[in-house]
């Protein structure tokens, strides 16, 4: 237990000790389902219902969008968690612009905050950028999970120093952080110190040292009193007693240190005026019953409306794809490189009888493997940024159903339709020098059955995106229904051989879907035969094969139809709308597995 009055408050302790724990509950970041018993008070009264919503909570690791300005990563913050009833456009810059200044950011304001691909700001300027998002909101209590991570010790000293200014004025600020150099900790006004989860000192910063040297732990001079707690909590004080040593005038101040109990500190602290003179703050405060027990998670209310919150995140979605258009750009070159080779492969393909039926067949195979294997990369989708959309959820920026359409619309448009759309062309008539039909209803069948393949598939590597969090899992997930589908397309195997237990897999394969539809389209009025001098030949009759001159059967002669009913395959308008209405289906199947996992993803820790 313990008071956390306005001020800078820092919660310290040893790598495990429970600090990232203990600011979690306090701000309403940990999942009440886990927790036993306890309370957290604000003023001595329960918390507001919307208290996690609105309190700032800087994570340790950085969420903002790298392609994007200072400036744009706030306005988003903004956007989204600015009432546009109570603050207009203009009185959303202006928020912006006094953030800005208040974070002390001018100079970079209109700087990417940078990534891998694109050179940014500073590490000190992008966790600015990361408080900022937070400030936004003018928040009452901002919470921060070590701040200092990653940070040089000037940089640390100038984030720290913010924080305190920002204190200054009345705000609360409480942070977890590991190992502050002295100016860092000259800066706090309480401190509470921690060491596998039980509180061995919390009170007054500047007291902590004269509290330990009464219990027989005397800082040496000149030597950090963040550092040397940390030793004395970790059990091992032998840097400090050796410093100690080599400053003669703290020699015997020394000489009666130890290394400390666990059960020592605990029962020395728990003993301690400091401890009690807090424990009759707290009764003073008085408070209400309730548990964590009793606490449930409120439902989220989101500042803006549905739409609202979709044009601000397909908005930024959008600049991060102009800004970074390097998957797009690969994506399109390859599905050009693929188009190509295919189209010379498949280039003089005819209609006799003896090649004309196997490269087409092997074509369509082809190209629907092309349309499968080359949508692997939507499994980065969900997993890459993870991290932001959790953070961003969890702080009420928007609707689980709004980061998902933005997220699909934005890989599917640039990374699927459009490199699909080059290849289409380039395959298409490259075969049909030779080959394919030239119809205009042909054609457009054709890049429809080659579009709803790539979106079914994508739709897949969706769904195994939202639901693990390394791309090396999701890779190893994806190859599986990718192969059975392979196996059971009717391609590679008869799908009239396979076993009774898996032949099911056939209803669920995009590749035999995929395939059929291209052979209906295609086969469908074409005629095969080897050598079309035969007395009386009519490709346009009802039954082309049989001379109408000598009323027999034309050598190898046979027409699509007849391959289609052989493969089992059904032709005619029906036969080529139930496939494309079958992956149509599984899209759909697809895209909603996807979002419920997308739903399902923890916010709490």
């Amino acid at each position: 237990s313990g008071l956390l009055p306005p001020g800078l408050n820092a919660i310290m302790g040893p790598t495990g000790s429970g600090k990232t724990s203990l600011l979690d509950v306090l701000a309403q970041r940990k999942d009440p389902k886990g927790l036993k018993e306890g309370i957290v008070l604000i003023n001595g009264e329960r918390p507001p219902v919307d208290f996690r919503l609105m309190s700032g909570y800087v994570v340790q690791d950085d969420v903002v969008m790298g392609t994007l300005t200072v400036r744009e990563n706030l306005a988003f913050s903004a956007n989204l968690r600015l009432s546009t009833k109570k603050f207009d456009a203009k009185a959303r810059k202006l928020k912006v612009d006094d953030v800005i200044e208040q974070l002390g950011l001018q100079a970079c304001a209109d700087t990417p905050v940078g990534n891998e691909f694109v050179r940014g700001v500073s590490g000190g300027e992008r966790k600015r950028v990361n408080i900022g998002m937070e400030m936004i909101l003018d928040p009452p209590v901002l919470f921060l999970d070590e701040p200092t991570t990653g940070l040089d010790a000037n940089t640390a000293n100038s984030i720290v120093l913010l924080l305190y200014k920002l204190a200054s004025g009345g705000r609360n600020i409480i942070m977890s952080i590991h190992q502050p150099r002295y100016s860092i900790f000259s800066l706090f006004d309480r401190l509470g110190l921690l060491n596998k989860g039980n509180i061995v000192y919390r009170g007054v910063a500047k007291q902590a040292v004269h509290y330990f040297k009464d219990i027989g732990f005397s800082c040496p001079r000149f030597h950090n009193p963040a550092d040397f707690f940390l030793d004395i909590v970790g059990g091992d004080v032998n840097t400090a007693r050796l410093i100690g040593r080599m400053n003669s005038e703290s020699r015997d101040t020394e000489e009666g240190t130890s290394s400390p109990a666990e059960g020592k500190l605990l029962d020395s602290f728990r003993a301690s005026s400091i401890a009690q003179d807090e424990e009759k703050a707290l009764k003073r405060t008085g408070g209400v019953g309730y548990s964590f027990k009793d606490q449930i998670l409120e439902e989220t209310h989101y500042a803006n409306g549905f739409f609202h919150q979709l044009k601000t995140v397909m908005g930024r979605t959008g600049l991060n794809l102009l800004r970074n258009p390097m998957t797009s750009f690969v994506q399109i070159i390859i599905m050009i490189i693929f188009g190509v080779l295919i189209g010379l492969i498949y280039f003089q393909s005819d209609t006799s009888f003896t090649s004309g039926i196997q490269n087409r067949a092997g074509c369509f195979f082809f190209l629907i493997t092309t349309q499968v294997m080359s949508n692997l990369s939507a499994l980065e989708l969900f997993i890459a940024n993870r991290a932001h959309f959790i953070h961003e959820s969890a702080s009420g920026y928007y609707r689980v159903s709004v980061y998902f359409i933005a997220q699909i619309f934005a890989d599917l448009v640039p990374n699927r339709l459009i490199p699909n759309t080059f290849f289409s062309l380039i395959i298409y008539f490259m075969i049909a020098n030779a080959g394919f039909q030239l119809k205009v209803e042909k054609f457009f069948f054709f890049i429809l059955s080659l579009f709803i393949t790539a979106i079914c598939a994508s739709s897949i590597s969706f769904l195994v995106s939202a639901s693990v969090r390394i791309f090396a899992i999701a890779n190893i997930l994806v190859a599986l229904p990718y192969i059975l589908m392979m196996l059971t397309g009717g391609f590679l195997a008869n799908t009239g051989s396979l076993l009774d237990w898996i032949e099911w897999i056939k209803y669920v394969s995009i590749f035999r879907y995929g395939t059929n539809a291209l052979t209906v389209n295609e086969m469908s009025g074409l005629v095969f035969i080897d050598n079309r001098t035969y007395p009386g030949f009519d490709p346009t009759s009802s039954q082309p094969c049989i001379s109408t001159i000598t009323q027999g059967l034309i050598p190898n002669c046979t027409t699509g139809e007849a391959y289609m009913q052989i493969q089992g395959i059904e032709y005619g308008v029906w036969g080529l709308w139930v496939n494309i209405l079958a992956l149509g289906c599984m899209c759909i199947g697809f895209l909603f597995l996807a979002y419920v996992q997308m739903r399902r993803v923890n916010k709490f820790k």
